[in-house]
């Protein structure tokens, strides 16, 4: 009997054995990999993924939807069968509708100062101006001294932002806008001309019911940020005058500068360019009935022509006549080197105040 029992045992680890090879051999079903979704699409994995890439894996990436429009998808963004609506233009934002208050808004009467006017200059003869020097300088609104000109309140006369007040006069026909092109006003353009010139294009919005369901589409002028526009060139002239032994500067024009941009939105470096000018001595009626925004006393405010004329602003020299004879900015002899372009534009200042102290003698 016990020979019996021991042949059992042994036929039964045989067994065991055999059955446990045969389960080794068999293949292992793999589990299905899900496809996961990232950023760039849904993408279906076959394989592993490993630190250095998806050896090995198909990969299909299904169209993305992009601010740049639906790229690949082969459904249309917009219901052709709906209509559509092209709504003109009003200022593309950089013109407010002027709203006029219906009571005095204010304690003082403010009639003086509709009142102004600018007193004329005096008279320099081409004779006695022994000294001349033409300056190019540019204003950046962003300087604290010249928070000033991005003044962003509402008046009854409009907004109260330097650009808006020259697009207003402009638009009023109290102003006239010349091209860009060249500083010598050679080209006069059109109030809409003036306005287009920092940027055109149109958006499509579209109309929506209660519902939420869209019943029409709207295509409007896109709308412009008036504070990005915060660089102002200034082309002015310093004549020392023999017969009143005196030094005086001109202010010849004024233009708003903005930079050139890439359809993607990136601005390029050093394209900074004047959009339009505007002559200064045809401006002066207009910025002596303007009020400069006072920070420290309001009713302490002077007009633009007086900032202008008192030069309570803050620049930086861009070009000048002296010692160029190809007749360009700083930019353009020095790319690339801000530190020598203001170096170069304080060399000029200096000359001209050197110019007036070396004529007296102690």
């Amino acid at each position: 009997m016990k020979g019996i029992h021991i042949k059992w045992v042994i036929c039964a680890a045989l067994l065991f054995a055999f059955a446990g090879n045969s389960y080794a051999q068999r293949p292992v079903k793999k589990k299905p990999v899900k496809p996961s979704t990232s950023a760039y699409g849904n993408q279906t994995q076959t394989n592993n993924t490993s630190a250095y890439g998806n050896a090995g894996k198909d990969t299909t990436v299904k169209p993305a939807n992009s601010a740049y429009g639906n790229t690949g998808n082969n459904s249309l963004s917009i219901d052709t069968s709906l209509p559509i609506v092209v709504v003109p233009s009003s200022g593309n934002g950089l013109l407010d509708s002027i709203k006029m208050s219906l009571r005095n808004d204010g304690v003082a009467d403010p009639s003086q100062v509709k009142d102004k006017f600018s007193l004329p200059y005096e008279n320099i003869r081409e004779d006695d101006a022994v000294y001349k020097v033409r300056v190019w300088r540019e204003i950046d609104a962003r300087e604290k001294q010249n928070l000033t000109f991005r003044y962003s309140a509402n008046e009854d006369n409009g907004n109260q932002r330097f650009i808006a007040i020259l697009l207003r006069s402009i638009q009023n026909g109290d102003l006239t806008a010349f091209s860009g092109d060249d500083d010598r006003f050679t080209k006069p353009i059109t109030a809409l001309d003036a306005m287009n010139a920092f940027g055109t294009g149109n958006d499509t919005v579209p109309v929506t019911d209660r519902d939420g369901n869209t019943v029409s589409y709207q295509v409007r002028p896109k709308a412009i940020d008036p504070d990005s526009i915060y660089k102002f060139q200034v082309k002015e002239e310093w004549i020392f005058d023999k017969e009143s032994s005196r030094l005086f500067v001109r202010i010849l024009g004024i233009a708003p500068v903005i930079p050139f941009r890439l359809s993607t939105g990136e601005m390029l470096p050093d394209s900074y360019r004047p959009v339009w000018w505007v002559y200064y001595p045809d401006a002066r009626p207009v910025l002596a009935k303007a009020e400069v925004y006072n920070a420290k006393n309001f009713a302490a405010r002077m007009s633009w022509e007086d900032l202008f004329e008192t030069r309570m602003f803050s620049s930086y020299i861009v070009k000048s006549t002296f010692d160029n004879p190809s007749d360009k900015f700083f930019k353009e002899l020095y790319p690339g080197n801000s530190l020598y372009r203001l170096l170069d534009g304080e060399k000029v200042k200096e000359k001209i105040l050197n110019y007036e102290q070396n004529l007296w003698s102690y």
